[in-house]
């Protein structure tokens, strides 16, 4: 567990300075009249990513969270098994999103994953699959004006784009 987390943070910060500099090459604040720029969510995003990795970090070098100081194996089979079911859904639904869309492939991982997974309610599972959409269209299309992938479902959004557009 040791080696492990000070791995992963090492490499997520890399990767983090990686999507910062990248992301500069469109423009990271708020252009007036359009609304954020092209590079502003993965650049700070990734800055967020890059601040988490060194409280990591430091927690390491200092000794204070569980893992420091944890001498187990990183995964056992149990760990593997679940990382094989999660991994193998998340490409699933990102192979989906270009078929039916985010709004569509989305709520079907979190179904999956939510109820299926972790076991519990249709309550939970159902409500989290149908507000996760809209509350990510709202954000995403309506305040942002970010357009997000609606594959062969596209059509049916028109009607929300001539009420709130």
């Amino acid at each position: 567990m040791r080696k492990a987390e000070l791995l992963m943070a090492v490499v997520m910060g890399l990767f983090s300075i990686g999507l910062m500099w990248k992301s500069t090459e469109l423009p990271i604040g708020w252009i007036p009249g359009s609304g954020p720029g092209g590079g502003a969510f993965p650049f700070w995003l990734a800055a967020g990513m890059l601040v988490c990795c060194i409280v990591i970090l430091i927690r390491w070098f200092a000794g204070t969270s569980p893992f420091s100081k944890s001498k187990e194996i990183y995964m056992d089979d149990f760990a593997i098994k679940n990382f094989v079911l999660v991994a193998g859904a998340l490409a699933v639904m990102i192979g989906l999103i270009h078929v039916v869309g985010v709004y569509v492939s989305v709520p079907l991982f979190l179904i999956y994953y939510i109820r299926f997974l972790g076991k519990h309610s249709w309550t939970i599972a159902g409500s989290l699959a149908v507000g996760t959409p809209i509350f990510t269209f709202f954000f995403f299309e309506i305040a942002l004006k970010i357009s997000l992938p609606k594959g062969y479902t596209e059509p049916a959004f028109y009607p929300l784009f001539d009420i709130f557009l």
